[in-house]
This record gives C-alpha cells, structure tokens and sequence, in this order.
C-alpha cells in the first residue's frame, strides 16, 4: 500500500463512457481525491460513493477533483453514476494494475481494499485512509482534506 510521501504511478483507465482518463489529467488542474472501492451497488459502496456526492460541492470549492477505482465495466459504472446522480467519474480497472499499483488489491488478490489517497499536482500522496469495511473514515478524511484546503 502506498503511503503518505509516495510518489504516485502513473496510469490511463477508461472512464464510465469509455474516455480513456490519465493520472496526468486528472491532476492537470490541482489535487485530485483516488478512492478505490471493491463494487458498484454494493451497500457500503453505495453509500460511500453516495456520501462522496453529497460532499462534491464543498471538494469543488477548495479545487480538487474526486475520481473512483474499481474492476466492474464502464457500462457498469454508467448505470450506477446514473442510479445515484454521481457528479464525478468512475475508472474502470478491470485488469486490477492500477489497483495493484496503489496497494489496494484484496487478501490474497481477491476483492479490491476500501482507500482514499489525496494526490497533488507532482504526483505526490499528501494523504490516504484505508478502511475495508467502515466508510465514515474515508468521509472523516474528504472533510479534513476540504477543511485543510479551505483554511489555506
């Protein structure tokens, strides 16, 4: 798993239509909020992505951009963007490389592990939290990552 100093790896995913998205990209114009996360419409998935949308505003007030991982389709993630009004893209990782690449690969590979990694622009992690199963950590940290960036 990556940790806080890391530099993190390069990669180009499709996104849920099919666009190929690049770590270069998304950091292109400020810090960029990678979470990974192991299925669309799973509960606890459900509600992490669902509470990550209710905060989206506030992580656009302070220029950052939130980006989800995980190994379902693009036309996967497209039904469930739809099905819960998600403001932000979901990568499609189907290999599992850049979920590998950042640590976030299962027990004994199965399943993909529940983190969070704030990145800058140099590609560097400023931050992280892994937790599999309770998504109020990865809430508690967007919020302190938007405070943070709020307060200057």
């Amino acid at each position: 798993m990556l940790k806080i100093g890391d530099t993190a790896p390069d990669f180009t995913l499709a996104n849920d239509v099919g666009e190929s998205v690049t770590l270069d990209s998304l950091i292109a114009t400020g810090p960029v909020i990678l979470y990974f996360y192991p299925a669309d419409f799973t509960p606890i998935c459900t509600s992490e992505a669902c509470s990550i949308r209710d905060m989206h505003d506030d992580i656009l007030d302070v220029d950052i951009r939130v980006v989800g991982v995980s190994p379902q389709t693009s036309e996967s993630h497209a039904k469930f963007k739809s099905s819960f009004d998600l403001p932000f893209p979901l990568l499609f990782d189907q290999q599992k490389k850049v979920i590998k690449a950042y640590g976030a690969d299962g027990l004994l590979g199965l399943g993909v592990r529940r983190a969070t990694f704030l990145i800058s622009e140099s590609k560097v992690i400023e931050g992280r939290v892994v937790s599999d199963v309770f998504v109020s950590s990865h809430v508690k940290f967007i919020k302190e990552v938007i405070a943070q960036r709020a307060a200057g």
